[in-house]
């Protein structure tokens, strides 16, 4: 969609450059416009600014989404109000855009414990989904998952399995049955049925999740040490950068860790405990924080995964996991 305007123009230097030297945000160019908000940044022209506009959506998006993971729900609503009041000026108030900073706000409020707004801002997202014929199917799964966990924050088990089992099917359709991005389906809907006590179906679902992150862990591992096999020149700092280099994204990398760390503690206070379970979800965590260079956290999950393989009958993944303790205590520490 095309941006609305966004500028005012002053009538009295409409034309030239307006007094005072005043340079564009983006180019250092003599700025012609000036943002009619705040009247203190000045642009060259309407797409300099838009451009300079959308990198502070993105921004606040990105902060929001950072409080969120981090829990500090509270403190992620600021800057998602941020994203959506400069979304509506660049997209207009009826815009698709504004549906990413809808469900950041309402994700952002049920955290928060504020469910009446949180509605709120679900209902706008949903008209504006059902006003969009050509919708995207990555904004419907959006909207899908934000509703089902809305829904399971208000005991609404029934619907909020309905919306995820919805968010799945579109994930699936994008990325596939097995894919990391459809892996968050199944543990919110592995977390409705642990809370319904349906233990059979939960713990196959967090079965799911780990094996899903484990395979795709295992892939990225294969391939950080292609890379530095590869180049046997390679000095250990620069090793040390290309292990950093894991194929996730900051915002997965904090989600993986967030789930598989929940797996983890309900495997671990299960009163029916299975070992090899727990050491699974133990080894992908060591796999993923060896990716992510937080080698004292993968070295004392890997050693608890190790030992634990130790003690069973079958003990087909231990080599695995002390191949991976060997690359984590021969990987240079880096302070991040």
């Amino acid at each position: 969609p095309r941006p609305a305007p966004l500028p005012e123009v002053s009538p009295w230097q409409r034309g030239g450059a307006l007094a005072g030297s005043r340079r564009c945000e983006l180019c250092g160019a003599a700025a012609r416009l000036r943002c009619r908000r705040c009247r203190l940044t000045y642009y060259c022209d309407v797409d300099h600014q838009t451009a300079d506009w959308k990198y502070i959506i993105d921004l606040a998006s990105s902060t929001a989404q950072r409080f969120v993971l981090d829990g500090k729900h509270e403190e992620a609503i600021p800057a998602a109000l941020h994203a959506l009041r400069f979304s509506t000026e660049v997209y207009g108030s009826n815009s698709v855009q504004l549906v990413p900073a809808y469900l950041l706000l309402a994700e952002a409020s049920t955290g928060a414990g504020c469910l009446l707004q949180a509605s709120k801002y679900l209902s706008q997202a949903q008209w504006i989904v059902l006003r969009t014929p050509d919708c995207s199917v990555a904004v419907q799964q959006k909207l899908h998952r934000s509703l089902g966990l809305f829904c399971a924050a208000e005991e609404n088990f029934e619907q909020a399995l309905y919306h995820l089992a919805n968010d799945i099917y579109l994930t699936s359709s994008m990325f596939g049955l097995k894919s990391i991005e459809t892996s968050g389906g199944y543990f919110h809907m592995a977390n409705i049925f642990f809370h319904q006590n349906k233990m059979d179906i939960a713990n196959s679902l967090y079965a799911e999740v780990t094996d899903i992150w484990h395979a795709f862990l295992v892939k990225s591992l294969r391939a950080q040490e292609q890379i530095i096999n590869s180049r046997p020149e390679m000095s250990p700092l620069t090793g040390d950068e290309a292990v950093g280099k894991a194929s996730l994204t900051e915002a997965q990398q904090a989600e993986a860790i967030r789930v598989l760390n929940a797996v983890l503690d309900i495997r671990e206070q299960a009163p029916k405990q299975q070992p090899r379970e727990t050491a699974r979800v133990l080894h992908t965590l060591a796999m993923l924080y060896y990716l992510g260079m937080d080698l004292p956290k993968a070295g004392e999950v890997g050693t608890k995964a190790f030992n634990l393989v130790k003690g069973l009958p079958q003990q087909e993944s231990l080599e695995a996991i002390g191949h991976l303790l060997k690359l984590i205590n021969s990987t240079p520490s880096c302070t991040k």
